[in-house]
């Protein structure tokens, strides 16, 4: 692979994002709910299950395609995605003009959900890869895009809902988004076998920074062998659960918890999705310095008592602070994720494992807004399900010492693979 001399991780990075900005817009579907409804009739529930059927095959394609990002690398991996997720989008234009509801579930949830799983992990396998000295930075910044995405994509849809119509907004957006991942796609590559970034050896051979030993080297199928693989998905399970719940609670709490009116809490959260894409790269980049094992704990115990603490909670400045500070921890749980995968599992087959791991995300996009509903239907308010909440981040919390434990033993008992030296180096 001789052309890898050539890349710069930099602009692998800057790929990764463009793909991650482009399938990010995702959580921006709520531009079409309205108008849809308006031009059929459709209700409310029929127009959600879109997106709930695109997340669902999020999380099925990342488990089951795992394996093809591994085998077949991210760069054709990156184009299967480009032509399913910009497939989809363009599809939904059909069946807007068809004013099909089956195609539209078919076409944007199965078709683009696809795409959804595929290039989520794509990028992200490779970015760890040509970053061992910033892995939490390289897959934060990926993330973020993700997360910051529905923020760059929501004027624009409305800008062309208003100008152009419903389906020629799917058909400019679904030519854009696969434009921009395919020629995103293109440039992703896997480094050399042995790669290292311009200094890196020199500076682990002068003490002057300490090159990390993966815990080990593992396929995907010995993964899901190993109670670490389960400690990881229950933990990123609770903690997107609990910050789903709260994503579905959060303007309804605004309104009856702290007396904001219906449009200062709908500001609210727009500017609250700011601090969740901004968590998934301060979190990520933390980690390179305190550990993912530290990193996921910090989480947890400030979320306990943020969460027990949010039901008693009156000043609205510290209502808005708190909820802030818990978006950060939602979005830096998905971030921070790849590289904890690859401390522990290596990066033998850390697509295919990641994908295993983000099975938890589909389960939790169920759980965590059905959970919060249920309580409300049941106590008339949204506050007890947060004291819920709490309980499960206890879990989590001690879920992230056993994990240590396991992480320990295994240490001790000398399963760490031999690190193979690092003897190219190519300029970042």
């Amino acid at each position: 692979m001789k052309g890898n001399k050539t890349k710069n991780r930099w602009l692998i990075a800057a790929s990764a994002v463009g793909i991650h900005i482009s399938i990010g817009s995702v959580y921006a579907w709520s531009n079409f709910t309205n108008p849809l409804i308006d031009q059929f009739g459709w209700s409310t529930s029929q127009v959600q299950l879109t997106f709930s059927i695109a997340i669902l095959f999020l999380g099925l394609s990342a488990a089951f395609l795992g394996h093809f990002v591994e085998k077949y690398g991210p760069r054709k991996a990156g184009i299967m995605a480009a032509i399913c997720f910009g497939s989809g989008v363009i599809g939904s234009g059909f069946a807007v003009s068809a004013s099909s509801l089956p195609l539209l579930y078919l076409f944007y949830g199965v078709l683009g959900g696809i795409g959804l799983g595929v290039g989520y992990i794509a990028p992200v396998s490779t970015l760890v890869k040509w970053f061992p000295d910033r892995r939490g930075l390289a897959t934060g910044l990926a993330i973020m895009g993700f997360g910051f995405a529905a923020a760059i994509s929501s004027p624009i849809m409305e800008a062309l809902i208003t100008s152009v119509g419903l389906k020629n907004t799917f058909f400019f957006l679904g030519v854009s988004y696969f434009l921009v991942m395919i020629l995103s796609s293109l440039y992703l590559e896997k480094p050399e076998e042995g790669w290292a970034p311009a200094g890196f050896i020199e500076k682990v051979k002068a003490g002057k920074i300490e090159q990390k030993r993966d815990l080990a080297q593992l396929t995907a199928n010995e993964a899901v062998k190993t109670k670490r693989f389960y400690y990881l998905w229950l933990m990123l399970f609770i903690n997107v659960t609990c910050g789903i719940g709260i994503l579905s609670a959060a303007k309804p709490l605004a309104i009856d918890s702290i007396g904001m009116t219906t449009i200062q809490a709908a500001a609210l959260v727009g500017v609250l999705g700011i601090f969740n894409g901004a968590g998934r790269l301060g979190w990520a980049a933390t980690s390179d310095y305190i550990g993912r094992q530290n990193t996921y704990t910090t989480f947890f115990v400030i979320q306990i008592f943020l969460f027990a603490l949010l039901p008693f909670t009156t000043n609205a400045l510290l209502f808005q602070i708190m909820l802030a500070v818990i978006y950060t921890c939602y979005g830096g749980g998905f971030a921070s994720i790849p590289a904890y995968i690859a401390d522990i599992f290596g990066t033998k087959q850390l697509g295919a494992i990641h994908g295993y791991i983000l099975t938890a995300w589909s389960a939790a996009g169920l759980a965590g807004p059905m959970f919060a509903a249920w309580m409300k239907d049941m106590t008339g308010s949204y506050e007890s399900s947060l004291l819920y909440f709490a309980g499960l981040f206890v879990v989590a919390f001690v879920i992230s010492i056993l994990i240590r434990v396991d992480i320990r033993k295994v240490q001790v008992e000398g399963e760490k693979p031999a690190l193979k030296p690092l003897e190219k180096v190519v300029s970042g």
